[in-house]
Parts: C-alpha cells; structure tokens; sequence
C-alpha cells in the first residue's frame, strides 16, 4: 500500500463518516417532530477481510502460498435504512396530522443512541483526518529526503 492508497482510503472514510454524521444530526434535530421515522446509516468494507473472505482469496492464488493478498481496506455508504420501531401514540385532535381517532404518532428518536452514534461518527472523522495528515507529513519528509 502506497501513499496515496492511504489518502484515497483516508478521504473516502471522511465522506462516509461525515455523511453518517449528517444523518444523525437529522435524526436529532427531528425528536419532536411528528410522524418522523429515524435514519440508518448502513457502512460496508469496501473489500471482504474477513478471515473466510483472506482465506478464499489465498486459495485463489495457487502460486502465492501463505502469503497474504493486497487488500486495499476503506469504507463505503450504502444508503440509509428506516428504523422500523414505532414511535409513541399521542392524542391530540387538533392536530394537523391526527388520525380519525385523534392520535398522532411521535418520532422514534431515541437522542442517547443518535448522540453516542453522532459522537462515534465524530471520532471516526478525526481518526480519519488524523490519518490524512499523518499521510501528509510523511510524504513532506520523503520530498525533504530526496533534496
């Protein structure tokens, strides 16, 4: 892995996880709004590295025995799931969005699990950040180096 893997892996977690944090601030901001389903954020690995997915791939490579494959890391977003649990019944009848009963369907944001998720989302962008200019310094001292 080269430097500039590291900065590509380093700027495509940025945008996953900043748009996990954009998702989370929604939720957040949405806890007392009516009828407001909360957002998932759904991660994958970009590469399988899991030890059947190594193994597999090590099987594939008849002539590179024992040794491990190339794997290139990263995260990717894939898209954003509804969370199916619903929100509390409230009565109000004049409201604008009650049913015929009168009832009207809180949101089913939880803030203690959107501000733990918002902070881990937070935390994964600085280490990811951090890694960008940990990158960044390292190729800075190679072009000092080659002076």
């Amino acid at each position: 892995m080269g430097l500039l893997d590291s900065f590509d892996i380093g700027s495509q977690a940025l945008k996953v996880h900043g748009k996990r944090i954009d998702v989370h601030a929604k939720n957040i901001a949405n806890i007392d709004t009516p009828n407001y389903v909360r957002k998932i954020p759904v991660l994958n690995s970009t590469e399988d590295i899991s030890f059947h997915g190594i193994m597999n791939a090590m099987k594939n490579d008849a002539f590179g025995v024992g040794t491990l494959p190339d794997l290139q890391g990263g995260v990717n977003f894939t898209g954003i799931v509804e969370d199916p649990t619903l929100g509390e019944k409230i009565y109000k009848p004049g409201h604008p969005d009650a049913d015929e009963n009168g009832y009207i369907r809180a949101s089913n944001v939880n803030p203690m699990v959107d501000i733990a998720d918002a902070l881990m989302a937070q935390r994964a962008y600085e280490a990811n950040l951090a890694l960008v200019n940990i990158t960044k310094s390292m190729a800075q001292r190679a072009i000092e180096n080659i002076r």
